[in-house]
């Protein structure tokens, strides 16, 4: 069984992920450390991730990098998502991807394109998603947790603009596929929200 969890920044996505793979005892890929890397990696070298070719040579990334906590930090988010709009880019990750979601068993995988360009042959297919608030919200109380200090209002602009380049971005932009589950977290707590994922995986493999 494939498990594909789609959404934009900070809806939840990945805390559904990790929370199915457990349930159904899959393997589970954040493919949006890929990327995080990706973004990582320019900023070492102090690259400028608008520029095609400076990204898509950090695709090139050691392994080791995928260990580094400044991959979840807000600047390196900021680098992915400009560096993930290069066509090339995604293309040099696709691979990864693929061969991940494929393996015998099966897989959950979490990210931006999962159900629509990476494993459109999915099992189920989920799109978690938030208002741009609530979305804030979670990250403020995540970034304050960490000893970080960023405003609420910080949060919100850097969410909407990354929404904005994911969504309108010309290669695998932020879409659900057709047949994808609308999962609206905005009024939901984790654990609520990670049950009615259950649910809805539940459900869709009984008919398969």
């Amino acid at each position: 069984m494939i498990i594909a969890v789609d959404g934009p920044t900070a809806s939840g996505k990945g805390t559904i992920a990790k929370a199915l793979a457990t349930r159904f005892g899959l393997p589970h890929l954040d493919t949006g450390l890929l990327y995080r890397a990706v973004g990582r990696q320019v900023a070492m070298k102090g690259g400028n991730p608008d520029d095609a070719e400076t990204a898509l040579a950090a695709t090139a990334f050691p392994d080791s990098l995928l260990e580094d906590p400044a991959l979840r930090n807000e600047e390196t988010g900021g680098f992915a998502s400009r560096a993930s709009v290069h066509p090339a880019v995604r293309e040099a990750l696709f691979d990864r991807q693929r061969a991940f979601a494929t393996r015998p068993g099966g897989a959950v995988l979490d990210g931006r394109d999962i159900g629509t360009v990476i494993a459109p042959d999915a099992t189920v297919k989920l799109f978690v998603t938030a208002s741009v608030e609530a979305r804030a919200r979670r990250r403020h109380a995540e970034m304050r947790e960490r000893g970080i200090v960023v405003t609420l209002q910080e949060i919100e602009k850097d969410i909407a603009r990354r929404d904005v380049r994911d969504m309108e971005r010309a290669d695998s932009p932020l879409k659900p596929a057709p047949d994808a589950y609308i999962l609206d977290t905005t009024a939901f707590g984790r654990d609520q929200a990670i049950e009615a994922a259950i649910e809805v995986v539940q459900e869709i493999a009984a008919k398969q």
